[in-house]
């Protein structure tokens, strides 16, 4: 069956019986206007007070290459064009992108985040690597062809290793020349020379603090050893993900590093308010130590992380509201937030279709 019953495949046995929910995209079609994806909500409405952001449409982006992916989807096909229009329009003529547009669709700066500028990197990269059509594909490849010349320049940790993520997606169906293996191999250098920075016997990490979507700087090193076959990427990568997973899991239960007070080199980690995110990059980076290792114990972590959206967490509450499609804002200390943004939901969402996906691969 497909995403939406039980997944009858070769890596069923990893977790007999599992189930996904049913396949529910309204509450991202809610969200969702002629324009884009609204980033937040006051409960299950969108909230058009906040207006939009780059970040939430690349992710849905994201989403939507996913779910095309797995299964013929006439909506999410139409989400997808409305996603990329999106960040076209959003993109500036030197090639850099606004992060944040208000309702009546007035650009609140002149340029976004090194953060927001990875993020839609990466979704382009995906998008030009696995597109539902050739013409999709020529639009993000003419976005992204725009934007390449600024990813050398990057300094943010999370915008370099979004971006790098990005870049081995784009090479992955394109020829690698030497220009190209150059600016790969400087991008990596960037977040090996941090982790060597860092690095000390008891933090094995990329910089003295351990905040929000951390499983996706390791992660993008597993990429860049995939593309590059660089030992190095591959050694810190798993050695950080060991870190990781020392800080976040807790008795078999995902905890990931809460946003009040992160964790700091020589502190303790702040159990809450826990973000969907994080649990997704922790499913994103499972999922890639599979594709490389073939070991079966990363999938079923990858299965648990997912399972932090549907009550295997600290509080044991359900994140995911199935009457909706949509996932909770956060896990916070004996209760959850309940407006179903567009970054909870998404975060939800690609899990769901990254899982899926994997147990068929």
């Amino acid at each position: 069956m497909g995403t939406d019953g039980v997944l009858l495949a070769s890596n069923r046995a990893f977790v007999p019986g599992m189930r996904l929910p049913e396949l529910n995209l309204s509450h991202i079609c809610s969200l969702t206007d002629d324009t884009g994806i609204i980033q937040h909500a006051l409960y299950t409405i969108p909230n058009r007070k906040e207006g939009y952001c780059i970040d939430d449409n690349a992710r849905a982006l994201f989403l939507t290459v996913c779910a095309c992916r797995s299964r013929e989807d006439p909506i999410a096909r139409r989400l997808l064009s409305i996603y990329l229009s999106f960040i076209h329009y959003m993109q500036t003529e030197d090639g850099y992108f606004i992060n944040f547009l208000s309702y009546s669709r007035i650009g609140l700066e002149v340029r976004g985040s090194e953060d927001s500028f990875g993020r839609t990197i990466m979704a382009l990269g995906y998008l030009v690597n696995e597109s539902p059509s050739s013409s999709l594909a020529h639009v993000g490849l003419r976005i992204f062809e725009k934007a390449f010349q600024h990813i050398d320049h990057l300094r943010s940790l999370r915008g370099i290793a979004n971006a790098l993520i990005g870049l081995c997606q784009f090479f992955k169906c394109s020829s690698l020349g030497d220009d190209d293996q150059q600016r790969l191999t400087c991008l990596a250098g960037k977040l090996v020379a941090l982790y060597k920075v860092n690095r000390e016997d008891h933090w094995q990490w990329f910089e003295p603090i351990l905040a929000y979507d951390n499983a996706m700087l390791p992660l993008s090193l597993l990429h860049a050893y995939e593309i590059t076959g660089t030992n190095e990427y591959l050694q810190i990568a798993m050695e950080a993900t060991y870190f990781l997973e020392s800080k976040v899991w807790h008795d078999g239960v995902l905890r990931p590093i809460g946003n009040q007070g992160w964790c700091r080199k020589n502190g303790v980690s702040a159990q809450f308010d826990q973000q969907g995110i994080d649990a997704m990059a922790m499913v994103l980076l499972y999922h890639q130590v599979f594709r490389l290792t073939r070991e079966q114990q990363y999938l079923h972590k990858m299965y648990k992380s997912y399972q932090w959206f549907v009550g295997d967490n600290d509080m044991g509450l359900s994140l995911y509201d199935p009457s909706t499609g949509g996932c909770s804002d956060g896990l916070q200390d004996g209760r959850i937030n309940l407006n179903q943004g567009a970054e909870s939901t998404l975060a939800y969402w690609i899990s769901h279709f990254i899982v899926a996906a994997a147990m068929v691969e």
